[in-house]
Formats: structure tokens, sequence, C-alpha cells
């Protein structure tokens, strides 16, 4: 392994650990917002796991959300992986560049 690639690697699980953090505490928070009632009556139906919506397809999401749920994320947003590492890397000066 290169140590460019090395370096690389090491940063995107330390940014990968941080979204796991954040998912769950995002997570935990919507549980107690939504009084346990994450997954729609669909979502149910396919015994769809509520933590699952909290990571991937944002359309699978919100497509298996409650009304609860979505209420929540319009008040505290749901970032994606994808989203969650631009602003991650916004936050660490050595990658800024003007």
């Amino acid at each position: 392994m290169t140590t460019i690639f090395g370096k690389a690697a090491e940063l995107w699980s330390e940014m990968q650990s941080d979204y796991q953090a954040y998912v769950d505490a995002s997570y935990d928070k919507a549980l107690e917002y939504c009084s346990g009632v994450l997954v729609n009556v669909e979502g149910r139906r396919l015994h769809i796991d509520g933590y699952t919506l909290f990571q991937g397809h944002t359309d699978r999401a919100y497509r298996y959300a409650s009304p609860e749920l979505i209420e929540y994320w319009a008040k505290t947003s749901r970032l994606t992986i994808a989203s969650f590492e631009k602003q991650w890397m916004q936050g660490r000066p050595e990658f800024q560049y003007n």
C-alpha cells in the first residue's frame, strides 16, 4: 500500500466511525421524538428495521418512514454518508483550498 493510499484509508475509516456515531445518535433521538414509531405500515408489513432508514438511499428511507420520522427529519435533517463526508471534510482545515 502506498503512503498516500494508506493515509486516505485511515482518513476514510475515521470519517466512517464518526458517521456511525452520528447515525446512532440520530436514531436514538428519533426513537424518543417518535415514541418508538419509526416505520410506516408498509414498512412494518415488510419487516423493515427502523435503524436501516438512517443509512442508505434517501428514497427507501422516506418510502418506509413513519410520518413522525419524516417530521423529525424535517426538523433535524437526515444526512447520507456522502453529505456527512462533505461536511466532515469541510471541518478539516488541512483540506481547505481557496
